[in-house]
């Protein structure tokens, strides 16, 4: 009997299939299951020969429709999610690990107020999708400077005290840029400009092309870039200042980086979405309670979930209802009762 309770602890430990392959199975399931959603009904085969075609010769047999639905219209905007989703999630994850708390966002310093002030301008003056998203993201870039070089103009970051800083400093930013908003919101044409912006801040992949895809790219992977080179470190960063320092880790410096990288993804991301809320939030408990508080796992596994999450709820979005559902409003109708039911769950500390 103790040989096979042994037998069972072992098989209980140590699981078939680890918890990060399945999130990659995850992502591929979505992938492929996102590209059979839609207003145009596409076979399972048919989506795997057009996109098996762009690898290997075959011989094309499908219809034309069917090729332009899947590589011009489904794939930019799948692959769009993806991206977005693993941008905020990551970022979501690093933040609340640098500044050790499990309610923290990616849009804690103002990047997605700041995105929002610069949409609001392009639009206002008439800019195309590929200009509103370049001005987004400076925005998004201004807003996190201004509150970063006030949070650690008087609280220098390098303590508790400094942190708090620097979040009030995030909170106000955001205030700031959102009043921003609410004033171009009121001077612009009512007819034509105001819906624009409107529709731009509750979030969504509709306009999303190729060229969008390709400017979100590179600050994407140069924040996971950095996020995944400091992993480490912020493992350390994340117990606090002292116990850091002890270690011979600049926590300060860590969190500089950090914040830079998360800065970058969100931006990006914001920019090219609009305003997606709750994903960063809850994607990283989701990959927290599968993974562990592990930065080196955690960060590749929330990224994981962020680009399955997505890209399900965008398919929902698209069509539950005749028209299409702003992402940002699915997501917090979403991911808000979800992200009650895992606080019911914990019952330790978030860390633990």
């Amino acid at each position: 009997m103790s040989m096979a309770k042994a037998v069972s602890a072992a098989t209980t430990r140590r699981p078939l299939v680890p918890r990060p392959a399945w999130a990659a199975i995850a992502v591929a399931a979505v992938f492929l299951g996102s590209f059979l959603v839609g207003r145009y009904p596409v076979p399972p085969h048919t989506v795997l020969a057009i996109l098996a075609a762009k690898l290997v010769p075959i011989e094309p047999w499908w219809p034309r429709e069917a090729e332009t639905i899947v590589l011009a219209v489904r794939l930019p905007r799948i692959a769009a999610a993806m991206l977005v989703g693993a941008a905020l999630s990551m970022s979501g994850a690093a933040y609340q690990g640098v500044f050790r708390n499990p309610i923290v966002s990616p849009d804690i310093l103002g990047v997605s107020a700041g995105a929002g002030l610069g949409a609001s301008l392009a639009i206002l003056s008439g800019g195309a999708m590929i200009a509103v998203q370049c001005v987004a993201f400076a925005g998004g870039l201004a807003a996190v400077a201004v509150a970063h070089r006030i949070g650690t103009w008087r609280g220098r970051g390098d303590s508790g005290g400094g942190i708090l800083m620097i979040v009030l400093a995030g909170v106000i930013t955001a205030r700031v840029f959102e009043a921003g908003i609410s004033i171009i919101k009121y001077a612009a044409d009512p007819n034509n400009t105001l819906p624009a912006i409107t529709f731009w801040l509750m979030g969504g992949l509709s306009a999303v092309g190729n060229p969008e895809l390709i400017a979100a790219l590179p600050p994407c992977l140069v924040g996971a870039a950095i996020l995944i080179g400091v992993r480490w470190r912020l493992n350390v960063a994340s117990l606090g200042d002292e116990e850091a320092r002890s270690l011979g880790v600049d926590a300060g410096r860590v969190r500089i980086w950090t914040v830079v990288a998360a800065t970058l993804m969100t931006a990006a991301a914001t920019a090219t979405a609009g305003v997606v809320g709750l994903v960063g939030l809850v994607v990283p408990h989701l990959a927290r309670s599968l993974v562990g508080p592990d930065h080196a796992v955690l960060l590749p596994v929330a990224a994981l979930l962020g680009a399955a999450a997505l890209p399900a709820v965008d398919a929902v979005a698209r069509t539950l209802v005749a028209g299409e559902i702003p992402l940002g409003i699915l997501t917090s109708l979403i991911g808000a009762p979800f992200f009650i039911a895992m606080l019911l769950k914990i019952h330790r500390g978030w860390s633990s």
